[in-house]
């Protein structure tokens, strides 16, 4: 590929190609068992020549197609294992790489921004990116004062592209639906779509990463790098090396596995309590796991162009919400859901059809540690998705108000790696320690009377 595709016509019709080419293979697949070929090896094939479409097309374009392809990737494990396996080694790659920028379009993009002498600024630059994302790739550096650095680099067109992509993706949403059981698509895009400005605003990501870099400086268990130096289409950050989360998936220990989920869990609710923003891209490329002598591992974050931002952290309505569904309150978990217009007034369900409803989706708050498993994500996602379940025609009746879509899709997404990972983790510890109202006021003033004689 030599330059980003940047005209709407070829980029619209790449994407077109995708559900053709989706109906194009189960054609091919049929004449292969008319000739004689099993049902199981023929749909081996498809999903594999469709992954790698799907790879193909939406990491070249990249811009939204493959921004929508890494959200897409953290939910693969709700799909049944002998469909998701063709598409996880494909969608993964969308987390770590995608084909590259050209190095003249590199180089003009920093002369530019960073002026003719921008070769000074650095004591090394390497031209072969590290690591390529939806609207920019990551090259590794050093800056002139001897520090490693990773320099992100945007790509000419990216905003045109990024809301082409997802204007055309949204209009054959519901061919891309079946990929993701029990998942609404079109949703999904249409809050991507709405945060395209955001992203692509490199001033808005270094305040956010600064303001995570300052909070969790020292902290035994994140890592955020500092921000180095930032302009128009440029950002340079401090280089952190470690595993990428995707490896751990792919490869790690138990430890590693356990450990990284429960930070990745820390981070996720004690981000809005320390710093007022929510971290809202949690795909496995963003995070990597650090050697440590002390804790053993911590958890390196990268990438902070898409953030919610949350002034009193996240809203009590989730705790209380939450508390109260443990402890089996069925009328009060509904008359807070009618308030907050989780269930519009034109609707009237049955307050204990709505706790069996919640009940099984909340069950890792329940005991004190659970075991994240694809199986278990994919028995929720079933749950849901059958047209001839309850919860189906439940679910189809409650309302997710705009104020807590963001919030809604990064705690899936994030529960969707932890099942990856297949990580044990300690959730309700978190919830307790971070998230406001999950505690009664009781508990939390018993904890703090304890903290404080603790101190003594």
């Amino acid at each position: 590929m030599s330059d980003l595709p940047r005209k709407a016509v070829t980029r619209t019709a790449k994407l077109a190609a995708l559900p053709l080419g989706f109906a194009g293979r189960a054609t091919w697949g049929l004449g292969k068992r008319i000739g004689g070929k099993s049902a199981e090896i023929v749909g081996r094939e498809l999903q594999q020549r469709t992954a790698e479409q799907l790879f193909k097309v939406l990491g070249e374009l990249k811009g939204g197609a493959m921004k929508f392809g890494q959200a897409l990737s953290v939910f693969e494990s709700a799909l049944p294992e002998e469909i998701a396996g063709p598409y996880r080694a494909a969608l993964t790659k969308l987390q770590e790489a995608a084909p590259p920028m050209p190095t003249r379009t590199v180089h003009a993009v920093l002369e530019e921004r960073l002026g003719a002498d921008w070769s000074e600024l650095f004591l090394e630059f390497d031209d072969k990116p590290s690591a390529a994302a939806s609207i920019g790739q990551v090259h590794r550096a050093v800056w002139h004062d001897g520090r490693g650095v990773a320099v992100k680099v945007q790509y000419p067109g990216a905003g045109e592209a990024l809301l082409s992509d997802l204007t055309q993706l949204s209009r054959f949403a519901r061919l891309l639906g079946p990929l993701i059981p029990g998942m609404d698509i079109k949703p999904l895009i249409t809050e991507l779509h709405d945060r395209v400005s955001e992203e692509l605003d490199y001033g808005l990501e270094a305040q956010a990463q600064a303001a995570h870099a300052d909070e969790f400086a020292g902290d035994p268990d994140v890592l955020v790098p500092a921000v180095v130096h930032q302009c128009e289409q440029v950002l340079v950050t401090e280089w952190i090396d470690g595993i990428p989360l995707s490896e751990v998936i792919a490869d790690g220990t138990q430890e590693q596995r356990d450990r990284a989920g429960q930070l990745l869990a820390r981070f996720l609710f004690s981000g809005p309590a320390r710093t007022g923003l929510l971290h809202a891209d949690p795909h496995p490329g963003n995070f990597r796991l650090l050697p440590d002598e002390k804790s053993g591992w911590r958890l390196g974050v990268l990438d902070f162009g898409t953030v919610d931002r949350l002034p009193g952290g996240l809203p009590s309505t989730i705790g209380d919400s939450l508390r109260m569904t443990l402890d089996g309150e069925a009328d009060a978990v509904y008359e807070l859901l009618c308030t907050e217009g989780f269930v519009k007034e034109s609707i009237e369900l049955a307050p204990d059809a709505v706790l069996d409803y919640l009940l099984p989706i909340i069950e890792p708050a329940q005991a004190d540690e659970f075991t994240f498993t694809r199986s278990w994500m994919r028995s929720q996602a079933t749950r849901i998705a059958d047209p001839r379940s309850p919860a189906h025609q439940l679910g189809r009746q409650l309302n997710l108000p705009p104020s807590y879509l963001l919030i809604h899709r990064v705690t899936l997404s994030t529960i969707g790696v932890l099942c990856q990972l297949g990580a044990t983790v300690r959730l309700r510890d978190e919830l307790e320690e971070w998230l406001p109202g999950f505690l009664a006021e009781e508990d939390e003033s018993q904890e703090l009377e304890e903290e404080s004689a603790a101190e003594a």
